[in-house]
């Protein structure tokens, strides 16, 4: 339902959101082996960052492939709040409302 309220996606945004997963995946790996190892550790905001501009899908996926904080409760609601607005601002954005109006 929501698809068909939605405008053609630009195949860049889909790239975008493509290379931002990757890239947030790999940093949820290179987190999980920093923590086994006691090493420099990858902030939470910026987890939460890379989340929010597009890499939540990798996230998503590498949460559950590491088991990787899935039990902080605090950090998964963060998370959540950053899919949400990232949600909303894409389909706000591509609202074929806004596009018509030329914003």
């Amino acid at each position: 339902m929501i698809t068909s309220l939605l405008s053609p996606v630009p195949f860049y945004v889909a790239a975008w959101y493509l290379l931002a997963s990757v890239i947030c995946f790999v940093t949820y790996g290179l987190d999980k082996s920093a923590a086994r190892a006691g090493r420099w550790r990858v902030s939470e905001s910026t987890l939460h960052l890379m989340s929010l501009i597009g890499g939540w899908p990798g996230a998503i996926v590498a949460q559950q492939s590491f088991r990787h904080k899935l039990r902080k409760r605090p950090f998964q609601r963060a998370f959540w709040v950053t899919v949400t607005l990232n949600l909303v601002a894409f389909i706000l954005y591509f609202s074929p409302l806004l596009m018509n109006r030329g914003l």
